[in-house]
């Protein structure tokens, strides 16, 4: 969508939740928001829409509130609060509805505020504030991460290695990988650390880290064994500056059973 249709469809939500005495704010997240980034071509609109006591579940059943509803060629109910809604030229919304008790179970990191009529403002704030907290309490050590990530590896090569290779790609390119990210993200020094998202890992991670990014990339382009071996190697460079003791033998451990796995893998061909 381009960028005046897109700013056409967001003025065209507000008009309408203006007028629908059931809604009392709509909030809007991502993109949408335009705090530290703006939309483009491909980004949705992701928006909460917070509404009287009573009335969400026949808002989500019912889209006539929606701009264009006559154009939705696909719609389903993602979680208990929210909705994915695709549009036959293949634009996407994310959107929640919630009354104002449902609105303080939700995570909020950047947000724009484009209808209020019961003041929302200091809600959101508190909110806002309640998801970094939740986000701090989430941090591990270095030495947790790093364990994790070394035993991820250990159980993806060993998958691998019995032929259960979905399950050992994921060992490997997302839980083990999740951990590096989340120690390279809180101890990387970056220009542009505020385009993260903290409720996303992989958000925006090559435009804040592009070398790392890259690196990162190539690895997982890789069959999962040697994707181990360059993960593992990639994580011992970053992680050793940060670690009081670092678990030396463990790691060649685990260096030494990604090397069985290929071994045995070579006399299977």
């Amino acid at each position: 969508m381009k960028k005046a249709a897109y700013e056409q469809y967001s003025e065209q939500l507000r008009q309408k939740l203006t007028a629908d005495p059931r809604v009392l704010g709509l909030v809007a997240l991502g993109s949408m928001a335009q705090q530290d980034y703006q939309p483009d071509e491909w980004s949705d609109h992701d928006f909460f829409v917070i509404t009287i006591h009573g009335v969400q579940e026949d808002m989500r059943q019912d889209l006539s509130w929606l701009p264009r509803a006559e154009e939705i060629i696909f719609h389903f109910k993602e979680t208990e609060h929210g909705m994915k809604v695709l549009y036959a030229d293949g634009h996407l919304l994310e959107f929640a509805i919630l009354n104002e008790d449902e609105l303080q179970v939700a995570r909020l990191n950047r947000y724009r505020v484009l209808l209020d009529k019961v003041e929302l403002t200091s809600n959101l704030a508190e909110l806002m504030l309640s998801t970094e907290d939740f986000v701090a309490q989430s941090r591990r050590s270095p030495n947790h991460c790093f364990a994790e990530l070394l035993m991820n590896i250990l159980v993806g090569v060993g998958r691998h290695a019995r032929g259960e290779y979905l399950s050992g790609r994921q060992f490997i390119k997302t839980y083990a990988l999740s951990h590096l990210l989340k120690f390279l993200r809180e101890h990387d020094s970056a220009e542009n650390v505020q385009l993260l998202d903290n409720l996303d890992l992989l958000r925006r991670f090559e435009l804040v880290f592009p070398g790392l990014g890259a690196e990162v990339n190539e690895i997982l382009e890789k069959e999962s064994l040697t994707a181990a071996e360059e993960l593992l190697a990639m994580a011992v460079r970053e992680f050793r500056p940060f670690l009081v003791e670092f678990p030396e033998a463990a790691v060649v451990q685990v260096q030494q059973a990604i090397v069985r796995a290929k071994q045995a893998e070579g006399e299977d061909l």
